[in-house]
């Protein structure tokens, strides 16, 4: 039962600090500025400091009449810098409703447009530069799209709500 104990104490304080509230997310949302990036901390290799940097990309109307709006999501952490890279979907009302992670920060979306997510590979090492990817958004959130790089070659990303 110590044993126990001790290892709930241990654990409970990690995934207390591991959820994701969304707050500085939500302030971006509020703040409604489409394309201008916001950041969040300073990262520096020490102790716990991260960085986030956050995007909004803007909103878009399903052909069913749904609201989303789309940010970009970049958070550094840990002492060597890791990095998690999202696109991250809420409704009308700033309520969170799922995400895409992504690879990299260089592989996250460009703009929104007409409801449509633009990629382009001008910062993706060892893709074709002149290759753009779009993925409509205006039928709904697919459950994946392929990121392209080269001709066919490229990343399935998955919708997880």
């Amino acid at each position: 039962m110590k044993k126990l104990f001790g290892f709930l104490f241990f654990l409970l304080p990690m995934l207390a600090k591991s959820q994701v509230t969304y707050k500085l997310h939500k302030l971006v949302l509020q703040k409604g500025i489409v394309d201008s990036e916001f950041i969040f901390g300073k990262w520096d290799g020490e102790k716990d400091k991260t960085e986030t940097h956050i995007k909004y990309l803007g909103q878009f109307t399903t052909k069913s009449g749904k609201v989303f709006k789309i940010i970009n999501s970049f958070w550094i952490w840990g002492l060597s810098g890791r990095g998690t890279t999202r696109i991250l979907i809420f409704d009308s009302e700033n309520k969170y409703i799922g995400e895409y992670y992504i690879g990299g920060a260089d592989e996250l979306p460009e703009k929104l447009f007409d409801g449509k997510l633009i990629f382009n590979n001008k910062n993706r090492k060892d893709c074709d530069k002149r290759v753009k990817t779009t993925v409509n958004l205006t039928n709904g959130l697919p459950k994946h799209f392929f990121l392209k790089c080269k001709g066919d070659i490229g990343d399935i990303y998955s919708f997880t709500p």
